[in-house]
């Protein structure tokens, strides 16, 4: 019996640590579609990347794992050779019980904890409350459309409970003034982010991923286009903890494929 499709993207990724045999036969090489920018399309660009990337300075940690159909996401902790540690998503699309289709982001690991001293990655890992996954995704979409893309924070009650929020954002304190605030700022084209199109929703019980561009401030102080993943862990149909990883997106003559970022 095979393993279920996000414990294969789990595998996967760790087989960047262990150098097992990477399992080719996930894939399907006819018709896979690379969205990893930094990538081109194919295998071949996957396992040069394998044999690149230091023994000695390669760990992965998946930290959470679900699948919502033919998707399968993991949240993953890295060292990553001369990247240094990071933090990431891997978003796998599925056909035939074969990988077709590939999304990513990922962002350097912080020095120190945010403002509550909390890291991108600890917090809750189980799945829950799998009978609520669409009531879940709906409220996420609702949102990251209404107060993320919209700007409407005065809505933003409707989704969280206050000051219950757990925020693991490396810049953000728990609570929701905070992010009102960081909201506000991207919307009146200060340093904070822009959504502009939520691009892919995926869940499972109380957690769901939702895949967003738009614009933020790069660390030389220029907006330019971004792509954000946030991860939301629902509890009494509110959103009660967020993880997020935000990758800036690089101009389009630097691709190594044509698919796209989303």
């Amino acid at each position: 019996m095979h393993k279920a499709k996000h414990e294969r993207t789990r595998d996967i990724q760790k087989s960047l640590e262990t150098r097992d045999r990477f399992p080719i036969s996930y894939f399907d090489s006819r018709k896979y579609i690379q969205h990893n920018l930094n990538l081109a399309d194919g295998l071949g660009p996957i396992l040069a990347l394998m044999d690149a990337l230091p023994a000695d300075r390669t760990r992965v940690e998946a930290l959470r794992s679900f699948e919502d159909g033919d998707y399968s996401v993991a949240h993953l902790d890295y060292l990553l050779g001369d990247w240094g540690p990071m933090v990431g998503f891997e978003v796998h699309r599925w056909e035939d019980d074969r990988i077709v289709e590939h999304w990513d982001n990922l962002q350097s690991t912080p020095s120190r904890p945010n403002p509550s001293g909390r890291t991108m990655t600890d917090g809750p890992t189980e799945i829950a409350d799998l009978d609520l996954t669409d009531a879940n995704k709906a409220l996420v979409r609702a949102f990251t459309e209404r107060v993320l893309i919209a700007g409407r924070c005065d809505s933003i009650s409707d989704f969280h409970n206050g000051k219950a929020l757990i925020q693991h954002n490396p810049h953000l304190p728990d609570g929701t003034d905070a992010l009102i605030a960081h909201i506000r700022a991207g919307h009146q084209g200060l340093e904070g982010p822009l959504y502009r199109r939520l691009h892919l929703l995926l869940g499972q019980g109380n957690m769901v991923l939702a895949v967003s561009e738009g614009e933020a401030v790069d660390a030389e102080g220029t907006r330019r286009p971004f792509a954000f993943y946030d991860l939301y862990r629902l509890q009494e149909a509110r959103i009660a903890e967020h993880w997020d990883v935000i990758e800036s997106i690089p101009p389009r003559h630097l691709w190594k494929n044509d698919n796209g970022k989303f």
